[in-house]
């Protein structure tokens, strides 16, 4: 009889040569408990998807009640259905003004394609600008978008009228110009290794976009509510953008998605065609509860204004490692000199029992982005284990 992981190679689709293949068969708060019975430090929250930690009691209530009342209705935007406007309501009570209207998707990638849309459909242009070493999600859509040509190569033809351009400088943005339909931006990008930009930067780049009539996309998939300090990542540099993406956390844990933009731009998706922009699924009603439940727990629990003390005091006990390190929050890298080298490390983590990974387009970057749960005592304990992984396999 073939064991899960025999099954698992053979039937579900694999997309590298070499998965991790850990087996798990529950997960709770920080932890994830294996078929063999280890279990092991969640350091990365399954990619910046469990903020509130795995299996939060409030979020699986909220999924557990939620589909005994129903699940599946009708395509999406046709029924009132009380999670998704209570969760839409939510969201728009913690948003700027003219961020007052959502469209819920399945994911982050679904995000980007209907913002896609949305932006040629309200400006009437096609073009589309984003940055080197960007990530928006993997169809061809967002493909279009990436930044890394090594991710792209084999799937061209992509969308024309796409270009990328150097993040964080300020004249690679005189490249954005009347025929500029959007401009995609993180406002932290989170798979060059963390790059953080200047806040004079972010608001030149408003600035453009607003002279030349292209509308700016801030992709918050990564940073989102608390991830950096801030229950938006926008807030740290006193910018609105015309158009917010929002995934990963934004459904504790549950599959779900969103781009939010103002009623006004949203009302181009209504007509001329009708049903400007569809989905069978997208802001599923559980996955809505479960998303306006995380949201609770971040609000009444306080975790946000707790997350820079705490990435602060994982990056002071990490500098003695002698990398460098980029942070923004609880989002963290420890960059080595090799892919090698850092794949010993997260190796070494693993034989350990403490869970982290490396970064689509800096993979000699450490990637660090815990649960915001982590406590002070779990820092501490992550902390000595990646220093001692340091040390045993890499030569600084």
């Amino acid at each position: 009889m073939l064991t899960n992981r025999q099954l698992f190679l053979q039937h579900v689709a694999q997309t590298s040569p070499s998965p991790m293949l850990l087996e798990i068969e529950r997960a709770e708060g920080m932890y994830l408990y294996a078929a063999d019975g280890k279990k092991y430090f969640d350091l990365i929250s399954g990619i910046a998807v469990s903020n509130v930690g795995h299996s939060n009691e409030r979020v699986v209530q909220a999924v557990s009640e939620q589909a005994k009342r129903y699940m599946h209705l009708l395509v999406y935007g046709e029924m009132v259905q009380s999670p998704q406007v209570q969760f839409a309501c939510a969201l728009s009570e913690l948003l700027p003004p003219s961020l007052n209207n959502i469209y819920f998707t399945n994911s982050g990638t679904e995000a980007t394609e209907g913002a896609m849309k949305l932006a040629k459909r309200y400006t009437g242009r096609f073009e589309f600008v984003s940055f080197l070493k960007s990530y928006h999600g993997s169809t061809q859509g967002a493909l279009s978008l990436m930044g890394d040509e090594y991710y792209k190569q084999n799937y061209r033809p992509l969308l024309p009228g796409t270009k990328q351009i150097r993040y964080n400088e300020l004249a690679a943005l005189e490249q954005i110009t009347t025929q500029t339909a959007a401009v995609f931006f993180e406002p932290v990008q989170a798979e060059s290794g963390i790059t953080i930009p200047t806040v004079e930067y972010v608001k030149q780049l408003r600035q453009r976009c607003t002279e030349v009539g292209a509308l700016l996309v801030f992709d918050e998939a990564q940073t989102a509510f608390g991830r950096t300090g801030k229950m938006f990542a926008m807030e740290h540099y006193g910018v609105v953008p015309d158009i917010l993406l929002l995934a990963k956390a934004l459904g504790g844990g549950m599959p779900l998605g969103a781009f939010v933009s103002s009623k006004e731009m949203m009302q181009s998706l209504t007509s001329n065609p009708v049903l400007g922009h569809i989905t069978t699924f997208g802001g599923h009603p559980v996955s809505c509860a479960a998303g306006l439940a995380t949201l609770q727990v971040l609000l009444q629990e306080n975790l946000i204004c707790e997350v820079e003390q705490k990435g602060k005091l994982l990056e002071e006990l990490l500098s003695t490692c002698g990398v460098p390190i980029n942070r923004k929050g609880l989002m963290m890298s420890l960059r080595f000199d090799s892919f090698e080298q850092n794949k010993k490390v997260i190796d070494e983590c693993l034989q350990n029992e403490l869970l982290t990974d490396w970064f689509l387009f800096a993979p000699e970057c450490l990637r660090i982005a815990p649960p915001l749960i982590i406590t002070e005592v779990e820092i501490k304990w992550a902390a000595d284990i990646i220093t001692k992984a340091v040390k045993k396999c890499v030569t600084v």
